[in-house]
């Protein structure tokens, strides 16, 4: 069983590399340009194929090679495409980003990164619904958070501190090779058989088998309320994502620095955060843990709110300060992460894994991502103080639909959270 693990790390490592240059790396790199808020947070588009990855996710439940495994016919072509697409943007020099014609295809280039790294989840998600038991769920989550945060550390951190002294191309080949390495224990393992491969029935596209389809979640009250939860848990992070990256520049810190002590430091406490959050659900309800959680991140962005006041009020903040309020933001984050994954899979139903998985993190990432671009606009206009301020009272109010699902959870669910 720690086999099974090990391979759902390596998956999420290897995806969450580039994600991790574009969602920490790149905006840092804008600002130190002296890009704007509001364009930053226009660069929220290459996030797109995350949003509407819903879309081709029954594609990927349906269709697959049963000789090589269902899932793992998608993961391994996906995965070696994104090696080739790193390769060939190591070949766009940083200098040349500000000509308009470098610049598209450096845009074209990551938004095909981030498309087939979206299909890449949809499997991988799939996959990791099949083979892990409902006793298993909640440590499987783990480890895709963990792995992700490493990719994070490296694809964002690592890449800005060696951006100092490595070559650009230098960089985004190592970025690749580790890509690549990440692909092997998946090359290695052997996928069973399971209902996604057999209950293939190709349906032709209808609104009705939309209704349908929808239906599912109008079985139970819990199961409404779900939905609604879902659709606030990601607003407090798509209005802030584009601003604490840039704040941290604006707070005087380098590339180093950022790359060291808000990135790398932030992602191993995250690391730690998922830790503590995959060992607190084997004694706390899910949905008890996902209240407590949500209450944390409020109290974060509040902490951000402060540091945001201190620098508009040219007031000096101690390094060590900044990095504890970002390191305590990162790895609570990644708590509430590991239990509402924990959630999205109990929530799936097998015979439709990838499907269901990928449709309520769509929801998530639809709403985060359109709110991303708007944030930057808002940021721009307010400043960063009292949009952080504005930002900390929505989250609060989001708490109000988890508070609601979690109160109408029957007793037989509840049990089952546990």
């Amino acid at each position: 069983m720690p086999n099974l693990y090990l391979l759902l790390f390596s998956l999420y490592w290897a995806q969450g590399l580039p994600v991790g240059f574009m969602t920490h790396a790149l905006p840092v790199i804008l600002r130190a340009q002296g890009v704007s808020l509001a364009h930053i947070g226009g660069f929220g588009l290459l996030m797109l194929p995350w949003s509407i990855k819903i879309f081709w996710a029954p594609c990927v439940d349906r269709f697959g090679r049963s000789t090589q495994g269902h899932y793992r016919s998608w993961i391994i072509p996906t995965q070696l495409l994104s090696v080739v697409v790193l390769i060939g943007l190591s070949f766009i020099p940083i200098q040349a980003l500000n000509e308009p014609l470098y610049l598209f295809g450096f845009f074209v280039g990551l938004l095909l990164m981030n498309l087939v790294g979206a299909t890449q989840d949809i499997a991988t998600d799939g996959l990791a619904v099949n083979i892990l038991t409902g006793q298993q769920q909640h440590w499987g989550n783990t480890f895709q958070v963990i792995g992700s945060r490493l990719g994070f550390i490296v694809g964002g951190g690592a890449m800005l501190w060696a951006l100092d002294w490595l070559h650009w191309q230098a960089t985004f080949l190592i970025l690749a090779l580790l890509v690549f390495l990440n692909t092997l224990p998946i090359l290695l393992y052997r996928e069973p058989q399971h209902a996604a491969k057999t209950a293939q029935k190709t349906t032709p596209f209808s609104w009705q088998v939309v209704r349908q389809y929808l239906g599912y979640f109008r079985q139970s009250r819990s199961l409404a309320l779900w939905l609604w939860v879902l659709l606030s848990f990601k607003i407090a992070d798509g209005l802030s994502g584009p601003l604490l990256k840039p704040l941290m520049v604006d707070l005087g810190l380098s590339f180093s620095q950022i790359g060291i002590y808000v990135t790398m430091l932030g992602a191993f406490a995250a690391l730690l955060g998922a830790g503590v959050a995959g060992l607190l659900l084997r004694v706390m309800s899910r949905a008890r843990a996902l209240v407590l959680f949500s209450v944390l991140k409020v109290l974060a962005l509040t902490a951000y709110s402060w540091l945001a006041y201190q620098y508009e009020q040219q007031q000096a903040v101690a390094l060590w300060l900044i990095y504890l309020i970002n390191a305590l933001e990162d790895g609570i984050s990644a708590m509430l992460l590991v239990v509402m994954l924990t959630l999205v899979m109990h929530y799936s139903r097998k015979q439709l894994a990838g499907t269901d998985f990928t449709f309520q993190v769509a929801l998530m990432a639809t709403v985060s991502g359109g709110l991303y671009s708007l944030s930057g606009i808002l940021g721009d206009q307010l400043g960063y103080a009292r949009y952080l301020m504005m930002i900390s009272g929505i989250a609060l109010l989001c708490l109000l639909p988890i508070l609601v699902w979690a109160r109408s959870l029957p007793k037989d669910e509840a049990v089952q959270h546990k």
